[in-house]
C-alpha cells in the first residue's frame, strides 16, 4: 500500500539525455525545490512570492551545474543554515557566511554558493544582503529581480575505462593514469568535489589508454617493487598526489627537484604510506585556505604556531615543492589533528582485484593487504545461541546453513569504516564486490518520490513491520512512497524484489534455500533482475540471498551472519529504519545501530557501504553523545558521519553560538561544553541520534526537564 502520494508541482526537466538535477514548485508553499535525481537528495529555497521555473543557459555560471533555471524573487529564505560563498563577477571572494551572519553587498554582478547536499549557485544582479540565525538564511534582494539557479549533481562516473594485463609493470602503468580524473593539482584537490573518479580498469591481453586520458605532469613518482602488494597499497596516494609509478627495488616517493621519502620504514609500508597521504591530504586542507575558499579552520588555528610552514608562499608552489615541505614535518606535530578516516580497504593482491583499485581511491581508502583472522562458523553459531538463551524471544530462522560459510575478521583499525575485498564473509567490515560498483555508477535518475518497499512474510513480526512503516512514512520533508507487502508468495515477492525501489526492507526467515513464502521458498539465485538499490534483510542468515541481490543488480544491502532472536531484530530494524531516513548511509548507519545492539555484531554489509537513501536541505548526518557534568552543565560530544555530498576534506560548522570556525569533516568527536538550555536549543534544530548514558535515543524523544 502507499503511506504517501503528491501531486507533482510545475517541473523543468533538461532536454538532455540523462537528467541529473530536476527544479519543481514547492506544493503548498513559494519556491523551488531543487532534486538530485541520481543520489536522491533535495533542497528547498523558499522565495516571497509563487515562482515559475523557466530554463536557461547552464554556461552563464561560473561553475559547471547540470541545469539551470531562471525564477523571479525578492526574497530567498534557505530551510537550514548552510554556508553561503558570495564571489564577484571576475569569480573573487568576497565573503563567506554561515550562522549569526549579516553581510551587505552594494549593487553589482554576484555568483552565490550554496554549500548544501546539492551543489547550488545563484547568479543575482543587484544589491544583495545575506542574514542568518541558528536556523535559516535569508537572501534579500532591492525588489523582484530575476535570480538564476544552477544545480549540479554530486554523482559523477569514471570517464574512461583502462585495461591492463596481469603483469605488474602493466598495472602500474594503469593505477598512473588514476590522476587524470584530479579536476586540479592545487591544494582544492582535498575538496571531494574537486576529485573525479578514476578511470575504470579492465583485465585484457595488452595495456591499452583510450585517448584523452592523460595524468597531469607533477615531478612526483612512487618507485615500488613489481609486486601487487605494494601497487594496490600505494595506488590512493599515488592518485592524491598525481605521482607515476615505476619499478625500483626500494619504495619511496621521489620528486624531480631531487627530494626522496623512503616508504619502506621500521614502521613498515603499509603505516608510511598511510602517513604520507594522511598528512599530505590534511596539510592541503590548511593550506588551500589561502585559495578560493579562505575560512577561519580550526584545524589550522591548532596546528599553526607549532609548525615552521608558510601556507601563503605554499599555496603557489608546484605540487613537488608542497611535498617536500609538507613532508619536512613531523607526523605527531599533525597527528592529533588529523581527520577521522573514511575508509580502510583490506585488499587481497590478486590480479581480478585490480578491477576494484579505481573504486577503492574513489574513497581515498587506506589499503592494507588482508591479514585476517579466520573465525570460525562455529564461533559465530555460538555468539548467537547465547543471545537466544538470554531472551525467550523466538530466533528468525530454526535452521544451520551458515555452519558452513568461510568467515574472516580484518584486522583493527582506526577509520569510520572497512571494507574487504577477498575470500570469506568479513565481521566488522562490509564485503566489497565489483558487481556493486559497477551497479552504482549504472544507477539511474529517478524522478519521483522515493520508493520504499517493506515485506513481512511472517505475522509474529508484525510489530517490526508496523515500527518501519510508522517511520519510513513520518518523514516531512522527503517525500517517500511506501509500500507494505503481507505474506507473499514466491511469485508475488519475485515480482517485489524484481521492482524498482530505493529501498528493500524485508522481514522474516530466510535459509540457505531462500526467502520463506506463503508456498514455499524463492531463492534469490535465481532472479535475473534485482530492482532495489539498497537493501535490509531483516532476518537470519541471509547473507547468501543478500549476495544474490548484489549479482542480480543491487548496490548494497544489510545483511546477517547467523541466527538473530527477534526482540534484538525489531530494535536493529527501527534503528536501521530511523537513520537510512535521516540520510545516513548504508555503513554509517550500520556502525550506529550496531554499537546499540547486543546482536549488532551479527550485521554486515555487502556492496558498495557510501550508498544513502536521502538526504535533504541539512549538512551532513551526525549522532550527539551527551555527558552530565553536574548541575545545569553538559558536556556534547558532536560526531558527523559521511554522506554523498559530505566526504573527506568537506567543511562542517556546528551551529553553536560561540563556534564561529569551520572544522574538517570527520567522524572524531568535537567536545562542547553547554548548559542545558543551549543543548536543548542544540538538539532541536534537526531530529538526531543522541547517546545518553551509554544508551541511544532520538532528539525528539529527550524530556530535556529529567536529564
Amino acid at each position: 500500500m502507499s503511506r504517501t502520494e503528491r501531486p507533482r508541482g510545475d517541473r523543468f526537466e533538461s532536454e538532455s539525455d540523462v537528467l541529473e538535477v530536476s527544479f519543481e514548485t514547492l506544493e503548498g508553499e513559494s519556491g523551488v525545490v531543487v532534486s538530485d535525481l541520481i543520489e536522491r537528495n533535495q533542497f528547498r529555497l523558499f522565495t516571497d512570492t509563487p515562482v515559475s521555473p523557466t530554463p536557461v543557459d547552464p554556461a552563464d555560471h561560473c561553475f559547471p551545474v547540470d541545469a539551470a533555471v531562471a525564477i523571479g524573487a525578492a526574497t530567498i529564505e534557505l530551510p537550514t543554515v548552510v554556508s553561503v560563498c558570495v564571489r564577484n563577477e571576475a569569480g573573487d571572494m568576497l565573503a563567506q557566511t554561515d550562522h549569526s551572519a549579516y553581510e551587505e553587498f552594494p549593487a553589482g554582478s554576484y555568483s552565490l554558493e550554496l554549500c548544501g547536499p546539492i551543489k547550488i549557485y545563484l547568479r543575482i544582479d543587484g544589491p544583495v544582503t545575506i542574514a542568518s540565525d541558528v536556523n535559516h538564511t535569508r537572501i534579500d534582494l532591492d525588489g523582484t529581480r530575476e535570480v538564476r539557479v544552477g544545480a549540479r549533481s554530486h554523482h559523477e562516473g569514471p570517464a574512461a575505462t583502462l585495461t591492463t594485463t596481469e603483469d605488474a609493470i602493466d598495472v602500474m602503468a594503469a593505477v598512473s593514469e588514476f590522476s587524470s580524473a584530479l579536476k586540479t593539482t592545487s591544494p582544492e584537490r582535498s575538496y571531494p568535489t574537486l576529485r573525479g573518479h578514476p578511470p575504470l580498469v579492465e583485465l585484457g591481453d595488452r595495456l591499452e589508454v583510450p585517448d584523452g586520458v592523460v595524468s597531469p605532469d607533477t615531478g612526483v613518482r612512487l618507485e615500488l617493487p613489481r609486486e601487487y602488494e605494494s601497487i594496490y597499497v600505494a595506488a590512493p596516494l599515488a592518485y592524491y598526489v598525481a605521482a607515476d609509478i615505476v619499478p625500483g627495488d626500494q619504495p619511496r616517493l621521489v620528486t624531480d627537484d631531487g627530494f626522496v621519502h623512503e616508504l619502506d620504514t621500521v614502521r613498515g609500508f603499509e603505516t608510511e604510506v598511510e602517513r604520507v597521504l594522511k598528512q599530505t591530504f590534511f596539510l592541503d586542507c590548511v593550506t588551500r585556505t589561502e585559495g578560493y575558499y579562505s575560512v577561519d579552520l580550526h584545524e589550522r588555528d591548532a596546528i599553526e604556531t607549532s609548525l615552521d610552514l608558510d601556507f601563503e608562499w605554499l599555496y603557489d608552489q608546484p605540487l613537488r615543492t608542497q611535498l617536500e615541505e609538507y613532508l619536512s614535518v613531523p607526523f605527531g606535530a599533525v597527528e592529533d589533528e588529523l581527520p577521522e578516516w573514511r575508509m580502510t580497504s583490506h585488499v587481497a593482491p590478486t590480479p581480478e582485484n585490480v578491477e576494484l583499485l579505481p573504486f577503492v581511491t574513489n574513497d581515498l581508502a587506506v589499503v592494507r593487504t588482508p591479514r585476517d583472522q579466520p573465525e570460525p562458523s562455529s564461533a559465530v553459531q555460538t555468539t548467537a545461541a547465547n543471545e537466544f538463551f538470554r531472551d525467550a524471544s523466538f530466533t528468525r530462522s530454526a535452521s544451520a546453513d551458515g555452519s558452513a560459510r568461510s568467515y574472516v575478521q580484518p584486522e583493527a583499525t582506526d577509520s569510520l569504516e572497512q571494507s574487504w575485498v577477498g575470500e570469506g564473509a568479513p565481521i566488522g567490515a562490509s564485503k566489497a564486490t565489483t558487481n556493486a560498483f559497477h551497479n552504482r555508477l549504472d544507477r539511474k535518475p529517478a524522478d519521483g518520490d522515493i520508493g520504499i518497499t517493506v515485506v513481512c512474510n511472517d505475522p509474529r513480526m508484525a510489530d517490526e513491520r508496523d515500527v518501519v512503516d510508522e517511520v519510513y512514512g513520518s518523514s516531512d520533508d522527503l517525500p517517500f512512497d511506501v509500500r507494505v507487502h503481507h505474506n507473499l508468495t514466491r511469485e508475488e515477492l519475485r515480482d517485489v524484489l524484481s521492482a524498482e525501489a530505493d529501498l528493500l526492507h524485508y522481514i522474516g526467515h530466510i535459509d540457505g534455500a531462500g526467502f520463506e513464502c506463503a508456498d514455499g521458498k524463492l531463492d534469490a539465485t535465481t532472479l535475473t533482475t534485482a530492482g532495489p538499490d539498497a537493501f535490509l534483510l531483516n532476518a537470519c542468515q541471509s547473507y547468501e540471498q543478500g549476495s544474490a541481490l548484489i549479482k542480480a543488480g543491487a548496490i548494497a544491502g544489510i545483511v546477517t551472519l547467523s541466527d538473530v532472536i527477534n526482540s534484538g531484530a525489531v530494535r536493529m530494524g527501527r534503528m536501521l529504519a530511523r537513520l537510512l531516513d535521516r540520510g545516513f548511509t548504508v555503513g554509517s548507519a550500520l556502525e550506529v545501530a550496531r554499537d546499540d545492539s547486543i546482536i549488532g555484531d551479527q550485521y554486515t554489509i555487502i556492496g558498495d557501504s557510501s550508498l544513502s537513501l536521502a538526504r535533504t536541505d541539512g549538512g551532513p548526518p551526525n549522532v550527539c553523545v551527551v555527558h552530565r557534568r553536574g548541575g545545569n552543565e553538559f558536556e556534547l560530544e558532536w560526531q558527523s558521519h559521511p554522506s554523498t555530498s559530505f566526504g573527506m576534506g568537506s567543511l562542517v560548522m556546528p551551529f553553536l553560538n560561540d563556534v564561529d570556525e569551520h572544522y574538517l569533516w570527520s567522524g572524531d568527536s568535537r567536545t562542547f561544553e553547554l548548559t542545558r538550555e543551549e543543548l536543548e536549543r542544540f538538539l532541536s534544530l534537526e531530529t538526531v541520534p543522541v547517546k545518553i548514558d551509554g544508551s541511544l535515543a532520538w532528539s525528539d524523544e529527550i524530556d530535556f526537564s529529567r536529564l
